[in-house]
């Protein structure tokens, strides 16, 4: 990450991640979260739920607590979800969709109006 401005990675990820903590914490309780995403070496917690429980960490990190790992995670984050939004299916009912299933595990309801 040397090289890369703190303020960039904060507002990118910032731009990506648009739910808030208490709304990704209660989501992430869900049945609907769990159904989704890959699961690493027979683990019980996919990677994206994983992340989500590590974002809704870092929604609740003040600025200057957060660390390299925070930002190289706020950085992951930012392009899941923009690869992801760039994969938008087809379908007319994506409400119920293991693609929005997949991107509000990382933060991202693209439901949401800003």
């Amino acid at each position: 990450m040397a090289g890369e401005d703190p303020d960039q990675i904060r507002q990118e990820f910032g731009e990506a991640v648009n739910m808030t903590a208490g709304e990704l914490e209660k989501w992430l309780e869900g049945e609907e979260s769990r159904s989704v995403g890959q699961k690493q070496d027979g683990a019980d917690e996919s990677t994206g739920h994983a992340s989500g429980r590590r974002i809704v960490e870092l929604l609740r990190t003040k600025k200057a607590d957060l660390t390299g790992d925070d930002l190289a995670h706020m950085r992951k984050v930012h392009g899941y979800v923009a690869r992801h939004l760039a994969q938008e299916p087809k379908q007319s009912d994506i409400e119920t969709s293991t693609w929005r299933y997949s991107l509000m595990n990382w933060g991202h309801d693209p439901l949401k109006k800003r």
